[in-house]
């Protein structure tokens, strides 16, 4: 018999959407406007959010709570503005994590004249001031492992491209810890569930995950984060 991990699908077609003529967000977890019962954050991830952005277009966001926001790029590259008007260029292959405390506005602009972009952002609440960090990766060199792209007092994140049929095992560091896959392209099986682009999955009371590629040039994303608290709503069976 497969052992069967404790777990939680979020599939894509059922996530939140906020949408303009000029920008998409599709929200993993409740944010915003939308608000469901059955998609609480996890733990101390508690906004993972899957935007495209129009030619031309910025959008702006608030920070209510303490957080770590890490910003990634998928297609194309995006710029980032602060409270101070400091301008960062971000672009694909790098990982942009801030430190930004309550209250905090920032931007996030398109530069191209035609051409949309597409980013993911996570926000990870945190008591500690973490150093803001660039932090370049290359897939392709790394292909078929799993490569740390961030690492929090309570998250670690890793990101993978891999071949079809390719395995890796992602070991959790501390007893307690749980693990959130998020597949950014192709498909998967991780711990024995098929997941598709933009499917996530919340895993808990495990050691390791398994995961196999079932497409070529697949990439998944995977954090492990601190304990859950009991508070913590999405740990019911849905």
């Amino acid at each position: 018999m497969i052992p069967q991990s404790k777990g939680k699908l979020f599939l894509a077609d059922e996530r939140g959407l906020n949408q303009l003529d000029w920008y998409r967000s599709y929200n993993t977890f409740n944010f915003g406007s939308y608000q469901h019962e059955h998609k609480v954050p996890f733990s101390d991830l508690y906004v993972l959010n899957d935007d495209t952005l129009a030619s031309g277009k910025s959008i702006c966001m608030c920070v209510e709570e303490h957080s770590a926001v890490i910003l990634i790029p998928v297609v194309g590259a995006i710029e980032y503005m602060d409270n101070s008007g400091d301008i960062k260029l971000i672009e694909p292959g790098n990982v942009q994590l801030l430190d930004l405390p309550v209250g905090s506005r920032f931007q996030i602009n398109n530069l191209y004249e035609e051409e949309m972009v597409n980013f993911l952002h996570l926000w990870v609440k945190t008591k500690k001031s973490n150093n803001q960090q660039e932090v370049a990766f290359d897939l392709l060199r790394n292909k078929n492992q799993l490569i740390e792209i961030f690492k929090l007092e309570n998250a670690i994140g890793y990101l993978g491209q891999f071949d079809g049929r390719a395995e890796a095992v992602l070991p959790v560091s501390n007893p307690g810890n749980s693990l959130f896959a998020f597949v950014i392209d192709g498909e998967f099986e991780v711990q024995y569930r098929l997941m598709h682009a933009r499917d996530g999955l919340v895993l808990w009371e495990i050691n390791e995950a398994e995961l196999e590629a079932l497409s070529n040039n697949a990439v998944i994303m995977l954090l492990e984060i601190g304990k859950v608290n009991n508070h913590s709503g999405v740990l019911a069976n849905h």
